[in-house]
């Protein structure tokens, strides 16, 4: 049918705006330079002790021995998984199978705790008493009343107490977050997060025993990616829900989407972890200057966008999240010490990420909104 004489200039206008919207951002402009690489101090380069050799730390040692820090321990129950990471990483260190044998080395200033949740509180207190700074891995704590009392013993004890929220030094998550923390976007309005993975290798481990597997040992990096760009802004209230697919292998469910109000913006997460083929993983960033976009087929590689109405930066991103974040965790602490101030992954702001995670994981299992900090411990986590 054809337009009326009265829709004609209406259509018209639209048309015109899109075609100027569509033209717009075919200009392509040159991309901010943010400082998104991981930093390493002047020169300082402490004695280092790993407590805790399991798997993920292989990742821990392939990004400080090429950063170049002085891995002088390494301690597990398990002594020959500690001596094949000394016979990998590093041939001189010394191997523990007794923290606190570690923890009574003198030369020792920063420990790396990359032990599971529920034994490292123990472990976090020793090394705080011990007055050892503190890398530790995340999860950082399954009950928030803990972790303040451990960010309070660390402030006590006068030592840096920060988590390994690797994902911030991923080099996409790095630069979208100095994109926003510099105003680039203008305020944000809203943020959508989603991946499609395959996360069916848990199978057969200690993972597989994780209840709220995707909303908490592995979703806590995307809650923690919204507590960065959206900076002091404070969530209202989270709702979220889960569901196990017909074919997944994994005990716990495998599929997840959370919904995050703040007072002026929203954010969505979903998770597919059992997307076998056609992996993918996209944020979209939405504020009243601009928009920005990463996305690609996985973690490892991603491609950024900031949209204007002038038009599109890309800009040419060197590194991978893998091992670039283990570098970027660790050399944040290893700076912070030496400049005398409180690391960017200090344990009291990833208690706001964990809020978010907790109030998920709440809020997916009796069908109602949380507020964040509501829920203070990990559901279904016998004390």
């Amino acid at each position: 049918m054809a337009a009326t004489q009265a829709d004609q200039p209406k259509t018209q206008v639209q048309a015109d705006a899109y075609a100027g919207a569509v033209g717009s951002v075919q200009a392509t402009l040159p991309a901010p330079d943010l400082p998104y690489r991981p930093r390493n101090p002047q020169r300082y380069r402490p004695a280092i002790g790993l407590i805790g050799c399991g798997g993920i730390t292989a990742h821990h040692l392939t990004a400080y021995r090429a950063a170049g820090y002085n891995v002088v321990a390494l301690c597990d129950r398990n002594r020959e998984r500690a001596e094949e990471r000394r016979a990998t990483f590093y041939p001189d260190a010394a191997v523990y199978t007794d923290y606190r044998d570690l923890l009574r080395r003198d030369d020792v200033e920063v420990v790396d705790i990359a032990t599971h949740p529920p034994e490292r509180v123990a472990l976090i207190e020793a090394a705080l008493a011990a007055r050892k700074h503190i890398l530790s891995q995340k999860p950082f704590v399954i009950d928030l009343d803990v972790g303040e009392w451990l960010c309070e013993l660390a402030a006590k004890q006068g030592v840096q107490l920060a988590v390994n929220q690797n994902g911030r030094w991923a080099p996409h998550v790095a630069y979208l977050r100095l994109a926003v923390a510099a105003g680039l976007l203008g305020e944000l309005t809203s943020a959508d997060l989603s991946v499609h993975w395959d996360h069916s290798w848990v199978v057969g481990t200690p993972f597989d025993e994780i209840d709220d597997l995707v909303l908490y040992d592995f979703a806590i990096h995307w809650f923690d990616m919204l507590t960065c760009y959206f900076g002091a802004e404070q969530p209202q209230q989270v709702f979220a829900a889960v569901k196990r697919t017909r074919s997944q292998r994994p005990r716990p469910p495998m599929l997840a989407h959370v919904l995050v109000d703040y007072p002026a913006a929203q954010a969505t997460l979903s998770f597919n972890a059992t997307t076998a083929v056609g992996h993918h993983d996209r944020t979209f960033l939405v504020g009243t200057k601009a928009t920005a976009l990463s996305s690609g087929p996985g973690l490892q590689e991603q491609t950024v966008q900031l949209i204007t109405a002038e038009g599109v930066a890309t800009p040419r991103l060197a590194g991978q999240w893998f091992p670039d974040g283990f570098h970027g965790a660790m050399g944040e602490l290893l700076c912070a010490i030496e400049e005398g101030r409180t690391p960017f992954n200090n344990a009291v702001d990833n208690l706001r990420s964990l809020a978010l995670a907790f109030a998920a994981i709440g809020s997916a299992r009796n069908n109602q909104p949380k507020r964040p900090g509501e829920v203070r411990r990990l559901p279904g986590v016998n004390a």
